[in-house]
């Protein structure tokens, strides 16, 4: 067993569910498997964008962020869903308590993936049978697939986790390097977006074993201190920890939605503004946090994107005060083109109770003006359910399009 679980390294899992929201979808309903997928933003909507899909519909050329258009272009048989978030959270739910009743030492990093430490798990066996065991128990539960890489660190359980889907196991370790992880090329390399690939291919890096041999001062001329680190990563060094309370590390709160058709209509985007900024206050009281500066995204037909942010001398938590600064940006930056996608983010974030709150004279009336609406809307809350006066706002609010960001504020739910 000392083969496996050596004395000064790691034994690291990356779980990675298979085209996760299709394959909950298909576990709700099992008259869906073996059928092209596709779920989507809006489906009514010629615009609306594929989020994920199935197998059988990646088959037939349906890739994510493909319009619903064109994937149907592709292939006319497609069925199409809307997301069904609460759905999607009580599986990933499930599937990290499974986790967790193997190792404490779990990060989730999405919805549907993270880490597992299960260096101090000889007991259970080889990490080959944990990680069988483990996904027939996710498919035998939950009906859901998964493939899981094993390796001595993140990145390269990372890679592995990619090397076999639908329901693979890989094991990728350091000897393996040279004819497994070097072959590939450099742009499906984790951590390799498609700038930088553009860069690293112009330099003629076509390969993840070209970059493991790539001069280290030449990468940082071109990539800055991340050359360092990718050249690092493609050696198979990468010293970060499985940290299970990553997940409360938190630095902004944010929402953004990509509308359903282009705009310029000040009222459709004065509705959504509001609605963003509902979210985010509905995040931070979550989190119990406070923020100090206010970014919006426009997002134009054309795709040119836009993020401006101010700072501001307090901290802010409460809807009306995230949207007063939002449309501030807003109306400043806004050059009148249809509008694609907008979202609003609090950045600067600190839990309230690390906050030493110093009110100044005005600042302390304010506050204290505001408490008894703070007051009397909680107390109507607790005894009603939701805050009344936002009630039929979010009723008319289902039947919008669902929010493009995905938030990352419920993934320590398992634990609870």
């Amino acid at each position: 067993m000392s083969q496996w679980y050596p004395k000064k390294g790691r034994v690291i899992f990356h779980i990675d569910m298979n085209c996760f929201y299709a394959s909950v979808e298909m576990a709700y309903n099992p008259k869906l498997k073996g059928k092209p997928l596709a779920i989507a933003g809006n489906p009514e909507e010629r615009k609306g964008i594929v989020v994920t899909s199935s197998y059988e519909a990646r088959a037939k050329g349906v890739k994510t962020t493909m319009t619903l258009w064109q994937a149907r272009k592709l292939c006319p048989q497609l069925m199409v869903l809307r997301p069904n978030f609460d759905r999607y959270r009580a599986a990933s739910r499930e599937m990290f308590k499974m986790l967790a009743d193997i190792t404490p030492f779990v990060q989730p990093v999405s919805i549907d993936e993270g880490y597992m430490d299960i260096t101090e798990c000889e007991h259970l066996g080889n990490p080959i049978k944990i990680a069988e065991n483990l996904q027939n128990k996710i498919k035998h539960e939950l009906d859901l697939p998964c493939s899981i890489g094993i390796a001595p660190n993140k990145f390269l359980a990372k890679m592995a986790s990619d090397m076999k889907k639908p329901m693979g196991i890989t094991i990728l370790r350091k000897r393996d390097l040279s004819h497994k992880l070097w072959p590939l090329p450099v742009e499906e390399m984790y951590g390799v977006g498609e700038k930088t690939a553009r860069k690293l291919n112009a330099i003629d890096v076509k390969t993840i074993g070209d970059l493991a041999g790539w001069d280290v001062y030449q990468l940082k001329q071109i990539l800055g201190i991340n050359g360092e680190r990718l050249k690092n990563r493609a050696n198979g060094i990468d010293p970060r920890q499985v940290d299970p309370e990553a997940v409360n590390e938190f630095k902004s709160i944010g929402s953004s939605q990509t509308l359903a058709e282009d705009t310029t209509n000040e009222t459709e985007i004065k509705k959504l503004m509001g609605k963003l900024a509902d979210n985010v206050e509905r995040r931070m009281k979550r989190k119990q946090a406070a923020g100090r500066s206010v970014q919006i995204m426009i997002r134009y037909h054309d795709r040119k994107t836009v993020t401006r942010s101010k700072k501001l001398q307090s901290y802010i938590e409460k809807k009306a005060d995230i949207l007063f600064v939002a449309n501030e940006l807003f109306q400043k930056h806004w050059n009148l083109e249809p509008i694609r996608l907008l979202g609003i983010t609090v950045q600067d974030v600190e839990e309230k109770q690390n906050i030493a709150h110093q009110l100044d004279l005005f600042t302390y009336e304010k506050e204290a003006g505001k408490e008894k609406l703070y007051t009397a809307i909680e107390e109507l809350t607790t005894k009603y359910g939701k805050n009344p006066f936002t009630q039929l706002e979010e009723n008319q609010n289902q039947a919008d399009q669902p929010h493009t960001s995905f938030q990352k504020d419920f993934l320590d739910d398992y634990k609870r």
